[in-house]
């Protein structure tokens, strides 16, 4: 947009020249009068050029958008990594109940609202450190949330909560094309858990990135079934397979990691975090140059999608068999390769609060022949292999017990490719 000042000859001139004309004779007026008019006209075209020149705004040079991504194995160049530091465990709500099992609620009944056990934090933390190290060894740009304090208890008109962390950006941020969408989440621990992201965003924002911010839930009690029975694993299946989840239609609501994307088709699952408003909203916005397909899956505890059906390269999908998909056959009347990933060597005794063990499969593709996974998990190294994809073996096993793998402490901000189509 330009500026552009409106600059005009004075008064005090035209009197200079009325003066001389008077002392001169009406012989000299003319002449005045007119060297009068012609620097005036001069003067007047010559200032407004100055101050065009001198108050031109100019756009910024225009750049290669530094966020795009279509799918979850193109070559990835940049990526956002979480944080553990000052995790807290979150408060033992009603919704956090649901999403974790019988024998994990004591220690939520203990740690709601504290710290993660200090010495295990640590560990976290040093493993992450060196997650990152292994990705910039790879060619991959890194990217961190900011450090926050999580500690604080924080008051809405509907409800009181302290926060938790900012460590699995796979939950609250997605890349679909070049729009960055930051996910309204379901859990009241995570209401603020954005501002972690925001510096990065705006970053983004300002180097052409689109940023969207879907409504955000109030979390009041209406978005919860306070009464949510919850004390088996065959009451979950049984809940989970007649489509009740603790989170109600009350308002929109999803964690962007119940979303996993391929090309113009993305795939999500009804879960404890994620309602059907929250699907529509996003089937909505995506329309019509992307689809959105709900599938499900026979899993009592359905929170997150890419420890359940992970896609890992143009029609090969990775589908627990602990949990299998309802509609796997309309993946395989596509043409698509669906492999059952190997059972978890993971020890028993290995705290996992927040997760399962499946988390050997959520695994990050660096591109279509390189993959990011446990160093622990020596059987699903064999199936990889027998892809024909590398393995970057990283050990993470102190961060899982945070609630994620590489996937969900990643979220790629850019990968090299195209959009496409690879579902029909």
């Amino acid at each position: 947009m330009l500026r552009v000042r409106c600059l005009r000859g004075g008064s005090r001139g035209a009197e200079a020249a009325h003066l001389i004309g008077s002392m001169l004779g009406r012989a000299m007026t003319g002449w005045v009068q007119g060297a009068f008019q012609s620097y005036s006209s001069s003067a007047a075209a010559a200032q407004p050029q100055r101050a065009l020149e001198e108050n031109a705004v100019t756009e910024p040079e225009r750049q290669e958008c530094p966020v795009c991504a279509y799918n979850e194995w193109d070559p990835l160049e940049e990526v956002i990594v979480g944080r553990a530091e000052n995790a807290r465990v979150p408060p033992f709500t009603v919704e956090v109940k649901a999403n974790t099992y019988e024998k994990h609620w004591p220690f939520y009944q203990k740690y709601g609202g504290q710290s993660f056990p200090e010495d295990h934090l640590k560990k976290a933390v040093a493993e992450i450190e060196e997650m990152c190290n292994i990705l910039r060894m790879e060619g991959v740009t890194v990217q961190r949330p900011e450090p926050m304090d999580w500690s604080f208890e924080y008051n809405t008109p509907d409800f009181t909560s302290t926060g938790m962390y900012a460590a699995m950006p796979r939950d609250i941020l997605m890349v679909v094309g070049n729009e960055i969408i930051e996910a309204p989440m379901a859990w009241r621990s995570r209401f603020f858990e954005y501002r972690a992201y925001r510096p990065l965003i705006k970053e983004y924002f300002r180097k052409g990135a689109k940023w969207t911010t879907p409504p955000k839930p109030t979390m009041s009690d209406e978005l919860y079934d306070q009464d949510y029975p919850i004390r088996t694993v065959e009451d979950r299946h049984k809940l989970a397979a007649q489509g009740k989840f603790v989170t109600t239609e009350h308002e929109p609501c999803f964690d962007a990691a119940d979303f996993i994307r391929a090309g113009r088709d993305l795939f999500v699952q009804r879960s404890q975090v994620t309602n059907y408003m929250g699907i529509e909203w996003m089937r909505r916005h995506l329309a019509p140059d992307y689809k959105v397909h709900i599938i499900s899956f026979k899993d009592p505890n359905p929170m997150h999608i890419d420890a359940t059906f992970n896609i890992i390269g143009p029609g090969l999908v990775l589908s627990n068999p602990d949990r299998p998909c309802r509609q796997v056959e309309m993946f395989e009347k596509a043409g698509w390769t669906v492999v059952k990933p190997p059972t978890p060597l993971i020890p028993d005794d290995h705290p996992l609060w927040m997760s399962s063990k499946w988390l050997s499969m959520n695994v990050l593709m660096l591109d279509p022949k390189r993959v990011m996974c446990d160093a622990n998990e020596h059987t699903i190294h064999k199936m990889f292999e027998n892809l024909g994809i590398k393995t970057i073996k990283v050990n993470i096993r102190h961060a899982n017990s945070l609630g994620g793998g590489f996937h969900c402490w990643t979220t790629d901000v850019r990968r090299r490719g195209s959009l496409e189509s690879y579902f029909h």
